[in-house]
């Protein structure tokens, strides 16, 4: 290649990429030109190259949202249903939550409760089910029941309180923590059930809301 066809190049690639960032399309910009060199070892067509390089934009933004939507739902820790060991809990039913993994109870607007001893993993499973809520594009809220009650008694207080039930209005799933009665004063426990009323938005609470 000359270097009259060398800067024909560079101008054409500077032009790429500055189209690239007005169109907001950063792994276009990234790898243009790694894939057109893979285009051309390979001897795809035009097309070919550019459905591919369309695919990857389209991958890694998806990547990129599902991060963001994993930040915002706020998890303690990250857990996954595939980690789950159900060999050392027998009782419960894989399949089961294997078709709540699918998502459609909360189309629905059902509520999932998970009820059993300290330890068995309903935090995990609660935690698990709403990871593959987020990886299905939907809004997810990690809390507990305390810390929802205060929530919204604190933005009632700050005259805020539309804005915060906006918010959670917007969330798909909300996962409760530690619904104990005997984890709180009365008072926080009537506060948190009756917001998780009130809103009626699809939750997963791995514990009893009633014992």
């Amino acid at each position: 290649m000359n270097s009259r066809q060398n800067a024909q190049t560079a101008a054409l690639e500077a032009l790429i990429e500055a189209h690239a960032t007005e169109l907001k399309l950063p792994t276009v910009k990234a790898r243009f030109r790694q894939m057109a060199a893979e285009a051309t070892r390979e001897q795809q067509t035009p097309v070919a190259y550019l459905a591919a390089l369309l695919e990857a934009e389209m991958h890694e933004r998806a990547e990129r949202r599902e991060r963001r939507r994993l930040i915002d739902a706020r998890f303690p820790l990250l857990k996954r249903l595939e980690e789950f060991r159900f060999a050392d809990n027998p009782k419960i039913p894989q399949a089961t939550i294997a078709a709540l993994a699918e998502g459609s109870w909360i189309d629905d607007r059902d509520s999932i409760v998970l009820v059993g001893d300290s330890g068995t993993g309903k935090t995990h499973l609660a935690i698990g089910l709403a990871v593959c809520a987020c990886q299905q594009g939907r809004r997810v809220r990690f809390t507990t029941l305390a810390g929802l009650a205060n929530e919204l008694q604190e933005a009632d207080s700050r005259r805020e309180l539309g804005r915060v039930v906006g918010r959670y209005s917007r969330t798909e799933v909300v996962v409760l923590d530690l619904c104990r009665y005997r984890d709180y004063a009365d008072t926080v426990v009537a506060a948190g059930l009756n917001a998780v009323r009130c809103l009626g938005f699809p939750a997963v609470a791995p514990d009893s809301l009633s014992a």
